[in-house]
């Protein structure tokens, strides 16, 4: 049987304009993670909306404020064949053959659309990050 310690009425839900409004939301959000599981349903439905509500502004602030460079694309293929531990033979079809794969990874050859859709369809690796040149 859960119950909220907080009011829900007593929860403003405005636009987050600054860090400190963000630490707050962020903090909400964690109070009202498990607002699931609350009995009364009228409560429970109250607090998943401003859940919801409270996480879209939180992500908005984040994307603008926190954003997360892309990765480098040649960095990206290796710590892709890293993971997977391929060689650059074992990717060789994906790039045309053995002498690509070593003049792409050493940054004298440029990526093709027809390697970058192979790249994806085979390693994974998403195409906005192979395009990110």
């Amino acid at each position: 049987m859960k119950t909220l310690a907080i009011q829900l009425d007593d929860i403003i839900i405005k636009p987050i304009t600054n860090d400190e409004q963000f630490q707050e939301a962020s903090q909400l959000i964690d109070y009202l993670i498990d607002a699931d599981l609350l009995e009364d349903v009228q409560e429970r439905k109250r607090a998943l909306d401003i859940l919801e509500a409270l996480t879209v502004l939180a992500i908005d602030y984040e994307k603008k404020h926190y954003a997360i460079p892309k990765p480098d694309p040649i960095e990206a293929i290796k710590q892709r064949m890293e993971q997977l531990n391929l060689s650059q033979r074992d990717v060789a079809a994906y790039f045309g053959g053995e002498n690509r794969v070593s003049e792409v990874l050493n940054r004298r050859r440029s990526l093709t659309l027809k390697m970058i859709k192979a790249l994806h369809q085979h390693l994974g690796i998403p195409t906005d990050t192979l395009l990110a040149v």
